[in-house]
């Protein structure tokens, strides 16, 4: 019998990845994408697998009961939860999308799984609720020390799939990862954001003094590693996913000015965010004693990333107008 993934969020960046990714390597699975369509989730991320006999999508909401009970009432075997509101900028704007979703929305998946039984449930997390690390690295037993509401709805998610772990023996793993990059990217994000306006020489809104430091990881390999730990991960565990590549803000912001050859002046330091955590780093360890490790250079990911931006303006400049316009303009306008 085929094995069924239902993955949320599956219209989004990481998710319609993993979707791609699962379709092109096993012919005996059903894949189920859950998506609500918020501006970030986008049918044309997943059009490539759209007629695939064992791809159905499905308009909904994580945080609809009837909805997300109808799917597993149907049969599921795994379940990977990518659907989230993700956008610190807009988190600190606006919570309340963030909890419903990002907490919420992963109780709702959880008692679905709970009552119709489930084989593995894997709860996307991120590097951001261990909270601003200044020294060293993360690893899975530290404390969580979220410092904006995009990090703290996450760190709530994620503890409560554990919780079902620990009091309804649902088989739940955690994965937290670094800020991912790569094609497909809503060009709201950093990487996505430089790369589209650099194209068109509009300036890159670089925050503070640009010396905050992330750790970037493709999302080929961030969807590599969920593969790896919904075959090989222990229930109950959390296991942090890394690329190994620490960079500060603005030599990124430099390299993709040199890559489009455009000037830094493009660079344009404004008003930092509140609370902007000044680094991440994370301790991969754990993960990398079972045998996985990233395999994309950051410099030739990168690469390839700004190219695809240059070669896919179809993809994003549609996106870059109408609400996307607004909110550039209210957010960046008066920095």
């Amino acid at each position: 019998m085929a094995r069924t993934y239902l993955v949320t969020g599956g219209a989004g960046f990481i998710g319609s990845h993993f979707i791609r990714r699962l379709l092109a390597g096993d012919d005996d699975i059903r894949v189920i994408n859950l998506d609500k369509l918020t501006y970030a989730g986008r049918l044309e991320n997943v059009q490539a697998v759209a007629d695939d006999p064992r791809y159905r999508f499905v308009k909904g909401d994580i945080a609809d009961p009837k909805v997300v009970g109808e799917l597993f009432a149907g049969g599921v075997d795994v379940a990977v939860n990518f659907a989230a509101e993700s956008h610190v900028d807009r988190a600190i704007a606006d919570p309340g999308h963030f909890i419903t979703t990002d907490v919420y929305g992963v109780y709702v998946l959880l008692e679905a799984a709970r009552e119709h039984g489930l084989g593995r449930f894997v709860q996307i997390s991120t590097d951001e609720v261990y909270g601003s690390v200044e020294s060293g690295s993360s690893v899975e037993s530290d404390p969580l020390l979220p410092r904006n509401p995009y990090a703290a709805s996450k760190a709530g998610g994620d503890r409560l799939a554990y919780s079902y772990f620990a009091t309804y023996g649902l088989d739940v793993i955690v994965t937290r990862a670094s800020n991912n990059y790569g094609p497909y990217q809503y060009p709201e994000k950093f990487i996505s954001l430089f790369v589209t306006n650099a194209i068109e020489v509009e300036s890159l809104p670089l925050y503070g003094d640009g010396r905050n430091v992330r750790d970037w990881l493709h999302v080929d390999d961030h969807c590599a590693a969920i593969a790896f730990l919904i075959e090989h991960g222990e229930p109950g565990e959390t296991y942090n996913i890394g690329g190994g590549n620490e960079r500060e803000n603005i030599e990124v912001a430099r390299f993709i000015c040199n890559e489009l050859g455009k000037p830094h002046s493009l660079i344009r330091h404004v008003t930092d965010r509140l609370g902007h955590d000044r680094r991440y780093s994370l301790d991969t360890s754990k993960l990398a004693a079972l045998d996985w490790r990233p395999t994309t250079p950051f410099e030739e990911g990168l690469r390839a990333t700004v190219q695809w931006y240059v070669e896919n303006r179809a993809w994003w400049e549609p996106i870059k107008s109408g609400e996307f316009r607004e909110y550039y303009l209210k957010h960046y306008g008066n920095r």
